[in-house]
C-alpha cells in the first residue's frame, strides 16, 4: 500500500477514536464511529484476497447495522427528553437498544458472531488493530454511560462472554479465531464488572491490549496461523516460543504472570459487591478458556515436530518486523504482577 494512503488511513482510525473519546454528544459519537469504520476497511481488503474481501464485506455490515442502530437509539432519546447528551438517557427501550448495538461493535456475545469469521479473512496485524484499536471507541462509550444500562443486562452480556468465549475456542485449530474467542472472553470480563468499578473496566482492557499485541506480534513474527504451525517454531526461534507459551498462559491468566492481576481484582471486587456465585461463574468460565491457552502450549514446547505434525518445517530467513515492539509488549505482558500494589493505590 502506499505509504501515503496508509498514513491518511491510520490518521484516520486515530482522529475517529479521538472524537469519540472526546464527545459527549451522540451525534459527534457516531461520527467518530463512521470514521473509524471507513479508515480500516481499506486496510483489511488490502490484499485482494477472497477471504479478505468477504471479511471486510462481513465487517462492514455489521458495523454499519450498528451505526445505524445507535444513530436511530440517540435521535429516539432526543425526541423524548429534547437534548442529545450522553449523560440523559432516560429512555429505556433507547438505552436498552443503544448497549445492543455498543456491544455488537465489540463482540460480546451474544452478538459475537462475525468476530472469529471477520479476524479469520485478515492478516495478522490488521487482526491486531481490529483486536485492540477498534474496541477502544465503542468501549469508551459503553463506559460514559455505563450508569443508564440495566445492570441485570450488563451481567448477563459479561457472563455470556465469558462461557462463549471459552466454549468456542476448544474446537479451533486455525489461531487467528482463537484469538478473537479470547478477546470475546476478555470483553465479558471487562463488562461484568463494569457497573461496580469502571475504572477496573479500564486496567482489563489495558492489560488485554498488552498481551494480545504480544500475542498477535509474535505469531507475525514466527509465520504461524495454524495450531500445527506452532509446532515447527521452536526450531526456528527457542526463545520466541518459550515466550509465546508465557504470553498464552497469560492471556488464561494464571499468576504470577500480568494477566492474573485484572481477574483477581474483579474477582475481588464481585465479591466485595456480595456476588460471590457471579465471581465462581467467572472463575470457572476463566478455567475453560485457560484450557485452549495450555492446548496451544501444549503443541508450542511439548510436541516434537515432525513426528506430531504434517506442516512443513519454515524457512530460517531474517525477518523485516521491528522487535522492539514485540519484545516491549512481551515484557509488559509476562511482567507487571510486582506493580499490583502500585495499581491498587492508584484505582482503589
Amino acid at each position: 500500500m502506499n505509504p501515503y494512503v496508509l498514513a491518511t488511513l491510520l490518521s484516520s482510525l486515530g482522529l475517529g477514536t479521538t472524537l469519540t473519546f472526546a464527545s459527549s454528544h451522540w451525534l459527534l459519537a457516531w461520527m467518530g464511529l463512521e470514521i473509524n469504520t471507513l479508515a480500516i476497511i481499506p486496510l483489511m481488503a488490502q490484499h485482494h484476497h477472497p477471504r479478505a474481501v468477504e471479511a471486510t464485506t462481513k465487517y462492514f455490515l455489521t458495523q454499519a447495522t450498528a451505526a445505524a442502530v445507535i444513530l436511530f437509539a440517540s435521535t429516539t432519546n432526543a425526541w423524548t427528553t429534547g437534548e442529545w447528551d450522553m449523560a440523559n438517557m432516560s429512555n429505556p427501550i433507547a438505552t436498552a437498544m443503544i448497549l445492543a448495538a455498543l456491544a455488537l461493535k465489540i463482540g460480546l456475545a451474544p452478538m459475537h458472531f462475525w468476530m472469529p469469521e471477520v479476524l479469520q479473512g485478515l492478516d495478522l496485524l490488521t487482526g491486531l488493530i481490529l483486536s485492540t484499536w477498534q474496541k477502544l471507541a465503542p468501549l469508551a462509550l459503553i463506559i460514559q454511560t455505563a450508569q443508564a444500562f440495566d445492570p441485570l443486562l450488563l451481567t448477563a452480556l459479561g457472563l455470556m462472554s465469558t462461557f462463549v468465549g471459552g466454549w468456542g475456542g476448544l474446537n479451533q485449530t486455525q489461531l487467528r479465531k482463537i484469538l478473537a474467542y479470547s478477546s470475546i472472553a476478555h470483553m465479558g470480563w471487562m463488562i461484568i464488572v463494569l457497573q461496580y468499578a469502571p475504572q477496573l473496566t479500564l486496567l482489563a482492557l489495558l492489560m488485554y491490549v498488552l498481551m494480545t499485541s504480544a500475542a498477535f506480534l509474535t505469531l507475525k513474527l514466527s509465520s504461524a496461523t495454524k495450531v500445527n504451525t506452532l509446532a515447527t517454531v521452536w526450531s526456528k526461534s527457542p526463545i520466541l516460543t518459550m515466550t509465546a507459551a508465557l504470553v498464552l498462559l497469560s492471556l488464561g491468566g494464571l499468576p504470577p504472570l500480568t494477566g492474573f492481576m485484572p481477574k483477581w481484582f474483579i474477582l475481588q471486587e464481585l465479591a466485595k459487591q456480595g456476588l460471590p456465585l457471579t465471581a465462581t461463574v467467572m472463575a470457572l468460565a476463566a478455567l475453560i478458556s485457560l484450557y485452549f491457552y495450555l492446548r496451544l502450549c501444549y503443541a508450542m514446547t511439548l510436541t516434537i515436530s515432525p513426528n506430531t505434525t504434517t506442516s512443513t518445517t519454515p524457512w530460517r530467513t531474517q525477518t523485516t518486523q521491528a522487535s522492539f515492539p514485540l519484545a516491549l509488549s512481551t515484557v509488559m505482558a509476562l511482567g507487571l504482577l510486582p506493580i499490583t500494589p502500585t495499581i491498587m493505590m492508584l484505582i482503589i
